[in-house]
């Protein structure tokens, strides 16, 4: 039994890039897909999801890394602020346990 490959994604500018190749002058869709490695189906969705919603056709499935970023370093400091009550906590009960 033949195993499948997993899904391969792509960004959305490597999508553009792609229609924007096959606008080109001198080239085709065929040639293109066979350029970049993807079918000529996979392709065509791309080439109708762009024409119908234009700029916002391929939005991403995750989070921006800025996002991400603002998350990660929100986090970050909270860590901190409750890594330096701990560390109060500590020394206070240092000094009354003697």
């Amino acid at each position: 039994m033949k195993q499948r490959n997993p899904y391969k994604r792509y960004s959305s500018e490597f999508k553009i890039e792609a229609l924007k190749r096959a606008c080109e002058e001198g080239s085709s869709d065929k040639s293109v897909c066979q350029e970049l490695g993807i079918s000529t189906r996979q392709f065509r969705r791309w080439r109708d999801e762009y024409r119908l919603l234009g700029n916002d056709a391929f939005p991403g499935q995750g989070k921006s890394r800025d996002k991400e970023l603002v998350d990660l370093k929100r986090e970050l400091a909270k860590v901190k602020q409750e890594r330096d009550f701990l560390k109060e906590a500590a020394t206070y009960f240092a000094k009354t346990s003697k």
